[in-house]
Parts: structure tokens; sequence; C-alpha cells
């Protein structure tokens, strides 16, 4: 027998795992009093959150004690749908048609989104467009808080995350702060997409979710407790 034993697998923040088919991400959160789970609707997974490193075998085995429960929840999303010509969307809540058609994609006047190419080529195209569109529709908003907080210039970014819905890195040695966010939100209703916005600039003064944070948050948008909701349990379609 050997006097050494292998380490048992250390558990951390981010990890992954299956439980009842389907994957659960484990997430360590200081302010939360318990372990809890979630169902994240955009990355299309169920979270996992303990309040401290410790306890993320805690938060592990409880959700394989609710694995019934993630069945069913994950069970209850939409399926994701591919993107097709006639499809009806919402950009920062003006209506836009999806169409398929030569020359550059581009959205017109007449509220089309119109891509060359067929299939995967034409999709492409769109969710090349819809993301030029999110950018600049999140820097304008922003810009906006920005400067209603009186915070200095940064940069914005848009991308394409499975696990959250933005994010901001504060100014450091001389670098500009940063927000990205996730582009699907743009598709969202508009109020929910000024939650968004208010949330990550507030993380440009304060970086954590203390009673400061959620002050900063709730002069910009006083509704935001509700709006965060909307954020969280949204059964918008999931576009691919």
């Amino acid at each position: 027998m050997s006097l050494f034993r292998p380490a048992k697998p250390t558990l951390t923040a981010g990890d992954r795992l299956e439980i009842a088919g389907h994957p659960v991400v484990l997430k360590v959160n200081a302010r939360a009093r318990r372990v809890s789970l979630r169902v994240d609707r955009v990355g299309g997974h169920v979270v996992a959150t303990a309040p401290r490193l410790s306890r993320l075998p805690e938060a592990v085995a409880f959700a394989r004690e609710r694995a019934d429960w993630i069945a069913a929840q994950m069970g209850a999303l939409p399926a994701a749908q591919p993107l097709a010509p006639g499809d009806a969307l919402c950009l920062f809540g003006q209506p836009i048609v999806l169409a398929q058609a030569p020359g550059r994609a581009r959205l017109d006047p007449l509220g089309r989104l119109v891509a060359p190419g067929e299939g995967e080529a034409w999709r492409a195209a769109v969710v090349r467009t819809l993301k030029r569109a999110a950018l600049a529709g999140f820097t304008e908003r922003t810009e906006a808080v920005r400067q209603r907080l009186g915070q200095p210039p940064l940069k914005v970014a848009v991308a394409d995350p499975r696990a959250r819905w933005g994010s901001c890195r504060q100014a450091v040695r001389g670098a500009p702060a940063q927000i990205r966010y996730n582009w699907r939100v743009a598709l969202a209703p508009p109020e929910v997409v000024d939650y968004l916005v208010a949330h990550e600039c507030a993380h440009l003064i304060e970086a954590n979710h203390g009673p400061r944070f959620w002050a900063i948050v709730e002069s910009v948008v006083p509704d935001h407790a509700r709006l965060r909701r909307e954020l969280r349990e949204s059964t918008a379609p999931q576009w691919q």
C-alpha cells in the first residue's frame, strides 16, 4: 500500500459539472448567506453558489440533492432557435425583421436587418450586424451614465459570454476602465438594458455589491430590484 494518497480534486469557482444531464457552474459569493441554486437562462446552465470557497462541496451536494428540480427547470427553458429570415426581434426596444438579400449586411430605414448569403453564412452576417448595433447602443447609454456619475472616459465592448450579462474593469495604472456587455442583452426590453448599464457603471465607483454600490444604482435606476429580477429571469428565446 502506498503511503501517499492522491490529493482529492479541489473545487474552485468557475468549475463545471453535470447533474441530471445538465451543466452546473460553481460560484462563490461572499455576500451569500447560504448555498443556493439558480438558472442562468442566457448561459443555459444552473449556477450553484456558496458563501465561501470551503463550502463549494456543500453547494455541489445540494445541487445533486435537487437533481429533479434542475431537470425540471432546464427542461422548461425555451429551446435555442437558429435565426432565420422573417424572424422578428427587438433591438433596444425597436422592432426589426430579419431579411435575406445581396449586398452588405445592414439595418435599413424600413426596420429590417438585411444580410446576404444562406444558412450559417447568413446567420453569421446577422450576428455581426447585431453585435455592431449592440456596441453602438451600449456605448451611447454607457456614456450618458458615465457622465451622470462624473466618471472619466472608458472603453465599451460587447462579447458573447455564456455565464454573465456584463463586467466592469476599473481603471488601473493609467489604463482606462472598461465595461463589457453580453450583446444579447440588447434584445431585452430597454428598461432592463438601462438597469444593466447602471449596474456596470456603478462598478466604476464601487467594485463590490455593498450598500454604497446599490445606492449608486438606485440613483440612476430607482426600480432596479424589479429590473434585476427581470434580467435574471428572462425567458427570451436563446437565438443562435
